[in-house]
């Protein structure tokens, strides 16, 4: 969960924009919850978009119109039925909380062809599981995609967030730039990201 700070706000023909203090990464089509509020924007909304133009109302067909002489960063637009507010300084915090469900223990355990052998494996794996789609879906995200929380989008995108979750669980123990085993030969080397960022349709990491 990530709470920021309104710092303006606005309603004009039915739709709200509020800014925040900070960047965020909220996309179209996820929810947030306004508290706080002093206009009655308190509430939870879907983001319907993340404009980077002043907003000035809709036109004749509904569609939103902006100020391309006007940039404010860090605006979320969202439908907000109700009497005009112009834009000024505003109060309150925005919630933003995510819980990507896109794979599950038991897609892992079926990876690594055995199951957690103890209590402290089942807890380790679970978080292995919470980070690789949590990580997952902001990878996804910040490559442009629009994707739900609950529904994972295909199954190569699946794939991709199991070979992620797998990985993070058998770096568990490593010290050094292989798996960790009980044998003096040496294991495999550590996962590598370009299999996974493939699979989640993403490219690769960019390098200086």
């Amino acid at each position: 969960m990530a709470t920021f700070t309104i710092t303006h706000r606005q309603r004009l023909d039915d739709y709200a924009v509020v800014q925040t203090l900070e960047a965020t990464d909220i996309g179209i089509g996820q929810s947030i919850t306004i508290s706080g509020n002093s206009d009655g924007l308190n509430g939870t909304y879907t983001v319907l978009a993340v404009p980077v133009n002043a907003y000035v109302g809709t036109d004749a067909q509904g569609d939103w119109m902006y100020d391309p002489e006007y940039i404010i960063l860090n605006q979320l637009l969202i439908a907000s039925p109700g009497a005009t507010i112009d834009r000024d300084s505003g109060t309150g915090t925005i919630t933003w909380t995510q819980t990507c469900t896109w794979i599950t223990v038991a897609n892992v355990e079926e990876f690594l062809g055995i199951s957690a052998a103890t209590a402290n494996d089942t807890a380790f794996l679970t978080t292995a599981v919470a980070a690789a789609n949590a990580w997952c879906f902001r990878r996804r995200q910040q490559a442009g995609y629009h994707d739900s929380l609950s529904v994972v989008p295909d199954g190569s995108v699946k794939l991709g967030t199991v070979l992620y979750a797998a990985g993070l669980y058998r770096e568990r123990g490593t010290t050094g730039d292989v798996y960790q085993q009980f044998s003096d030969m040496g294991g495999p080397q550590l996962m590598t990201l370009g299999r996974v960022n493939q699979l989640l349709g993403v490219k690769r990491s960019q390098v200086a």
